[in-house]
């Protein structure tokens, strides 16, 4: 079985690798070909070994999940992904830009559980949120004379490999040939 980290881990099927590996060790197998049999460490075995042996098959059950269980379950977090579907203005804000104060915010009035604006995008990303930025434009823009200007204007000032004369970038060659 190739390595969990840097990914989430399967509990149950660690687990079930456990179980296996206490069959193994039943029928006479050594710790040794345990571990090349599973793909595991021989320590790893090895520690397998002595927990099934002292306390049988209960020995290797799992302790449950890894790490501290989330502030926010499954409902809390898509009736918040809900709320931030409806826009910002919905919640009282001027603008229809989510900042993570602002959706820190929500979910305090929604939930009760208050987070660090910088703890939220973690939130955001286990929504498959992702950042995005409103571009920056003028709000007098005028998008005709801008692409009017763009059609006539931007040919006469854009520059151009033709537009001058020959010339190098290097200081030691001269710019144009001379004549012997």
């Amino acid at each position: 079985m190739p390595t969990t980290r840097g990914s989430r881990r399967d509990l149950a099927a660690l687990e079930a690798r456990r179980f296996e590996a206490a069959q193994l060790f039943r029928r006479g197998l050594s710790q040794n070909a345990v571990a090349r049999k599973l793909g595991v460490s021989v320590t790893a075995a090895h520690r397998w070994f002595h927990a099934w042996r002292a306390r049988g098959r209960p020995g290797l059950k799992g302790a449950g999940r890894a790490g501290r269980k989330p502030r926010l379950d499954r409902a809390a977090l898509a009736r918040v992904e809900r709320a931030l579907l409806q826009g910002a203005p919905a919640h009282g804000f001027a603008t229809d830009l989510w900042t993570l104060p602002r959706v820190a915010t929500v979910i305090a009035r929604l939930t009760g559980e208050r987070f660090h604006p910088g703890h939220v995008w973690y939130l955001l990303r286990a929504l498959n949120w992702s950042v995005q930025r409103p571009a920056r434009q003028s709000r007098e823009r005028n998008e005709a004379a801008v692409t009017a200007w763009k059609s006539t204007g931007w040919r006469r000032v854009k520059k151009t490999p033709a537009a001058g004369a020959r010339g190098s970038s290097s200081k030691t060659k001269a710019a144009f040939p001379t004549s012997p």
